[in-house]
């Protein structure tokens, strides 16, 4: 989302060259995370291999024993009334007439106690020269494992990020503030559902997502002052079902001027009229309670007048290429601002919705906090990577759609965001 002051772009053009310099340093700590990533996976396959080999030996001690007691039972078996003795056959290996010694499945005799132990275990036994080779070998294969993976990985024109995440699947991968953070993934929170074999991308770079072979999602966009005069007849031409519309948004200068969008009522009207079903967004710069209920007094004020059919949304965002207001937050003040926020709209008969990105769901927000809440989610990829549920996803800020000169951002839910009609 472009929501900011007027030499918005400007500094982002500036923030990119600065980023871009900083990014060529950054490849030579990358090296140094990948080859950290490589040591804790060799120390992960070697303890499972020692655990492996530990439960080897707890079973051979096992048939130690059981060893023990049958031999005792062979120096002086007990003898039936016919002469057999008790207990002739144990499993697929057990005690015949051969002077009660132990024989196999396939009728051969076992003649000595390790022989014994394998009839009745089964157990692969290595002497310490042979552990030894396996664990080495283990380690090489770990190893080149991992190394053929970023080697993939790299050569195929993945970033690091995407290269590194693979390796990771218990935790989330982010690059925030020049360090990769790994993050691990909460189980407890309510995960995401959506199967990578069912996304479909098209020609024109649209996301569809199917089920049993049919499309389930609905194709939304995102709009702001930016993307100046639209013709929303075309635009619903073009398969637009919802339209997020920017209300306005908080300045991230010092003052914190809260700043109404242009082209909010142009555009809201439109798409209503074009029977778009509309929800509206807020870009937030709050840092104290009062501005983040000022902020939603200012979005219900500006959309009483219409039919809102989907979401409120709260906007949080770090400000990159400057000194944003928030940033300086703490994760529990962001997240109690963002309550804040919701909880007003909710009061007010609306239903709230939180936009973020990965950095901001992983770093910056106690999501655990926030669950009741739907969630848009921002993420320009074609990789369901984000592990937590979310209804709706901005995959592209650089996509097209009819009546809209330049880029828009593209969007889908997995599921309506209205109240289906019964009629």
């Amino acid at each position: 989302m472009k929501d900011s002051t007027g030499d918005f772009f400007k500094q982002e053009d500036f923030a990119e060259q600065r980023r871009a310099k900083r990014r060529r340093r950054e490849r030579g700590r990358a090296v140094l995370v990948m080859l950290g990533s490589l040591v804790v996976m060799v120390a992960v396959l070697y303890i499972t291999v020692t655990i492996c080999v530990w439960m080897d030996r707890k079973m051979q001690t096992n048939a130690d024993s059981v060893n023990g007691s049958l031999t005792d039972g062979v120096n002086e078996p007990a003898v039936g009334s016919d002469g057999s003795v008790p207990g002739g056959s144990i499993g697929s290996a057990g005690l015949d007439g051969n002077g009660g010694q132990l024989t196999g499945s396939d009728g051969s005799i076992a003649e000595n106690d390790d022989d014994v132990v394998d009839a009745m275990t089964n157990a692969k036994v290595y002497s310490q020269v042979e552990l030894e080779d396996q664990v080495a070998s283990a380690r090489e294969q770990a190893v080149e494992a991992v190394l053929e993976s970023i080697r993939a990985g790299l050569s195929d024109g993945e970033s690091i990020l995407e290269t590194l995440r693979p390796l990771y699947p218990d935790e989330i991968v982010v690059y925030s503030s020049g360090k990769y953070h790994f993050i691990p993934i909460n189980r407890q929170l309510k995960q995401n559902q959506w199967q990578q074999e069912s996304l479909e991308i098209l020609e024109s770079g649209e996301y569809r997502y199917l089920q049993e072979g049919a499309v389930i999602s609905h194709k939304g966009i995102d709009v702001s002052k930016y993307q100046g005069k639209i013709d929303w007849q075309l635009v619903a031409q073009d398969g637009v079902e919802f339209a997020f519309i920017r209300v306005g948004y908080r300045g991230y200068g010092s003052n914190g001027t809260l700043v109404e969008d242009d082209q909010f009522d142009a555009n809201i009207k439109g798409a209503i009229d074009a029977g778009i079903k509309v929800g509206v967004y807020f870009y937030s710069q709050a840092i104290t309670e009062e501005e983040a209920k000022e902020e939603a007094e200012l979005v219900l004020n500006k959309i009483a007048p219409y039919q809102i059919d989907c979401p409120v949304v709260f906007d949080v965002e770090r400000v990159t290429g400057a000194d944003g207001r928030m940033n300086g937050l703490s994760v529990e003040e962001r997240t109690n601002l963002t309550k804040i926020f919701c909880e007003e709209i909710a009061n007010a008969g609306y239903r709230p919705m939180i936009y973020y990105n990965t950095e901001m769901g992983v770093l910056m927000l106690g999501i655990e906090e926030l669950e009741e809440y739907d969630k848009w989610f921002a993420a320009y990829s074609d990789q369901f990577y984000y592990p937590y549920e979310y209804k709706v996803w901005q995959y592209s800020q650089t996509g097209s759609v009819q009546g809209i000169q330049g880029d828009v951002d593209l969007n889908i839910s997995f599921e309506p965001l209205w109240e289906e009609s019964t009629e």
